[in-house]
């Protein structure tokens, strides 16, 4: 009779179940989880990897409810989204958001300064959209 124990086979199991129950919680909007460091060196690697995209997906759906509160909801103009090491779509995505924050910061200004004139009697400016 053979032994079918296998301890590393039990521990990738396992830490591909965590892995699943992170990228599920993830996909719900759920970026609290975090996966722990385990003994299996390819499990451990892709923990970390999930943990630093985690943390990455944090620090920018921050920045960006942070810019869509202040410039969108406070009236705070000229908010921009900073987050730091991201690149590609992340990158993309952040400049986009900021010069969408920075052309209505600069729409706002316009019909300020525009309505200030009016209110002043001058009818010569024009808002530039």
């Amino acid at each position: 009779m053979t032994d079918d124990f296998c301890p590393e086979a039990t521990a990738r199991e396992e830490g591909l179940h965590q892995l699943l129950h992170g990228l599920r919680a993830v996909r719900d909007g759920d970026f609290s989880t975090r996966l722990p460091r385990v003994d299996d060196p390819l499990m451990d690697e892709m923990g970390t990897v999930f943990n630093g995209m985690v943390d990455q997906l944090t620090r920018f759906t921050s920045e960006v409810t942070r810019v869509a509160r202040e410039v969108g909801t406070e009236g705070k103009l000229g908010g921009q989204a900073e987050v730091p090491g991201v690149s590609g779509t992340w990158k993309d995505l952040t400049d986009s958001v900021n010069a969408m924050a920075g052309n209505l910061t600069d729409q706002v200004r316009d019909i300020a300064r525009v309505a200030t004139a009016v209110a002043n009697g001058d009818l010569t400016q024009k808002i530039t959209v």
